[in-house]
């Protein structure tokens, strides 16, 4: 049994260094499934042999050198069955190439690129994208993806086994995309990363409205997105983490329960992300094709955060924003949410009426959102029995537990 010190080593260095690690020994080995396989072997070996040997010096390399090892075990096995393998296991040693020739400077961004949109092909669910970039890129255990996404343990196995044979079968391979393919295929990657924040900033189930585990893991996806693929959507939705993460601190009170943004101390933001965002956003800007969809939400969220308040945020340039979002990537969302901000620029009777146009065309029917957003303008219109009734559907439709008691303070308070 590992000590408590050394598995949180193995942890550690798993979470900073398993995109680095699984990464190199698919550049290695040629194969994604056994990279990671092999992988796998080694962290579980580290388990036994730091807590008796103690703490490697360079752990990472550690782990890369008996992963390498296992894979060339693995060919050795394979060769004796295939002869595919022949040649490979063959020309494997255990002393070449060694650790620095797999942590070689120059591969090292191609690696995690080529492991990313793998992890993200379009081949594979989006939910399978989502579990596989968390388990492979982030380091995740199954157990954490589990808890994040409230779903069973067997399920999250079930979806990275099913994943990991669909890219085998569909000869997926381990490599970054040429020019011209990868515009195509970076917008996957960037919705598996922008999914992942979604899901941590506001949790769609559970007991916690913030999961920042699951949303800090997205922004450092999204770091190492811009840092090896630096493309302005790429910078547009770092943008957007950043500055939606920004406000994190504010958005629970001391006893974990949402405070809504007129109602929130500005001072606790976090204003060193709030720098950071806009500088992300500067770069989205830059090349002078204008922004994408994650550079637009982007530009909302600096509107948000450069606003000493609710009455003073710039409410038409935001829906200026909505409106542009809406006819580059349309979506109910989008619509319900152009729907607040004209209702804050233009009054709420304007914005009720978006939002009755966007009911009566069935979208959103089965959340809580458009009845939540309904129910606050009618408070503001002074209709308190229309608005306690769509209120009420809002939580009858909501599986949030902390964004659902805030609701029902909200009913009481026009009872009230």
């Amino acid at each position: 049994m590992s000590s408590p010190g050394s598995r949180g080593a193995v942890e550690a260095v798993w979470r900073t260094e398993s995109a680095r690690i699984v990464g190199a020994l698919a550049r290695f080995t040629g194969d994604f499934s056994l990279a990671e396989d092999v992988a796998q072997e080694a962290l579980a070996e580290a388990l036994v042999s730091w807590s008796v040997d103690g703490v490697p010096a360079e752990p990472a390399g550690w782990l890369l050198t008996t992963g390498r090892r296992r894979a060339i075990d693995a060919f050795r096995r394979r060769s004796a069955r295939d002869d595919r393998y022949a040649v490979l296991a063959r020309d494997l040693t255990e002393s070449e190439p060694g650790v620095d020739a797999l942590f070689d400077d120059s591969a090292i961004d191609d690696d995690v690129l080529a492991l990313m949109f793998t992890t993200c092909h379009p081949v594979l669910t989006s939910e399978a994208r989502i579990a596989l970039t968390l388990r492979i890129v982030g380091g995740l255990t199954t157990n954490e993806i589990a808890r994040a996404f409230l779903v069973p343990v067997p399920t999250i196995q079930a979806r990275i086994t099913r994943a990991k044979k669909t890219l085998a079968a569909a000869r997926v391979p381990f490599a970054v995309p040429d020019r011209d393919e990868l515009d195509g295929r970076l917008g996957a990657v960037l919705h598996v990363v922008y999914l992942i924040f979604t899901e941590g900033s506001s949790a769609s189930e559970g007991e916690e409205w913030i999961r920042r585990d699951l949303a800090d893991e997205a922004r450092r996806l999204a770091r190492v997105l811009v840092r090896i693929a630096p493309e302005s959507e790429a910078f547009g939705l770092l943008a957007l983490l950043e500055l939606t993460a920004a406000r994190f601190p504010a958005r629970v009170d001391g006893d974990g329960r949402p405070v809504l943004l007129e109602d929130q101390d500005r001072r606790r933001w976090d204003h060193a992300a709030i720098r950071r965002g806009r500088a992300a956003l500067a770069r989205a800007t830059g090349d002078g094709r204008g922004l994408g969809p994650y550079g637009l939400q982007a530009s909302i969220a600096a509107c948000h955060a450069v606003a000493p308040s609710v009455a003073d945020t710039d409410w038409a340039r935001i829906v200026l924003l909505y409106e542009a979002l809406g006819r580059l990537a349309p979506s109910p969302i989008v619509a319900l949410n152009r729907a607040v901000a004209v209702a804050m620029a233009s009054g709420p009777r304007a914005g009720l009426q978006i939002v009755d146009e966007i009911a009566a065309g069935g979208d959103l029917a089965g959340t809580h959102l458009l009845p939540a957003v309904r129910g606050e303008l009618l408070i503001r219109l002074g209709r308190p029995d229309d608005a306690r009734t769509a209120l009420r559907e809002a939580v009858d439709r909501c599986a949030n537990a902390a964004e659902r008691a805030a609701l029902q303070r909200k009913i009481a308070g026009v009872e009230g």
